[in-house]
């Protein structure tokens, strides 16, 4: 233990923790929203399980999902949905309805 006079140091364990905590993207914010749905950068899970809401990158793991976790229920490719086409319609949508600030002469 340290006396008052003494000024404590940080362990390398510590400082490398929050360098790491400060430069590795945890995916929140407006960068991590267009990595979340993937407009932007194509990866990510794009399809969604009609049935429980689960997500997978393509057809192929969702028809895997399907056969182990919904046996009874045959696999129809047409009901799975989409959410890149959903997101992205969503997004343009919403570009052109904002209203402008009161008081100000920007529309």
């Amino acid at each position: 233990m340290t006396g008052k006079a003494k000024p404590k140091k940080h362990t390398a364990k510590e400082i490398a923790a929050k360098v790491d905590a400060a430069l590795t993207n945890r995916g929140g914010g407006k960068a991590g929203l267009l990595d979340r749905t993937g407009l932007e950068k194509g990866g990510h899970a794009k399809f969604e399980c009609p049935h429980c809401k689960v997500t997978a990158p393509d057809v192929k793991s969702m028809q895997i999902h399907h056969d182990a976790r919904h046996p009874k229920i045959p696999f129809e490719e047409s009901k799975i949905v989409n959410l890149h086409a959903t997101v992205a319609s969503a997004a343009e949508s919403s570009k052109g309805s904002k209203p402008g600030v009161r008081g100000s002469l920007k529309k």
